[in-house]
């Protein structure tokens, strides 16, 4: 597993050490699983703001999120986000969803 150096503040350290015992674990596996939970969530958010201003498609935004087709929509319908589909992105969709 490669290694990764990094400075954190004073409060984060403090806070990693309590949810680290409070989870049983060693600091470094609390922060493995909060990078990867952050970062699942940032994807997400990324993902919802691209999809919002029209930059992707449903596809891609669920690309982007890390999810499956069908995840995407939930988190779309989470987030009242509206369908900004063409019939020719429809079409393209239903392509590439077939090559999966």
């Amino acid at each position: 597993m490669p290694s990764v150096s990094a400075r954190i503040p004073e409060d984060d350290e403090e806070e990693l050490e309590e949810v680290a015992e409070m989870l049983g674990e060693d600091k470094s596996s609390t922060l493995r699983r909060a990078l990867r939970e952050g970062l699942s969530g940032v994807r997400r958010r990324l993902a919802v703001e691209r999809y919002q201003s029209g930059d992707v498609g449903v596809n891609e935004a669920a690309r982007v999120a890390g999810v499956s087709l069908a995840e995407w929509m939930e988190i779309a319908r989470e987030h009242n986000l509206t369908t900004q589909l063409t019939p020719e992105d429809v079409e393209r969709d239903a392509d590439e969803a077939m090559e999966i």
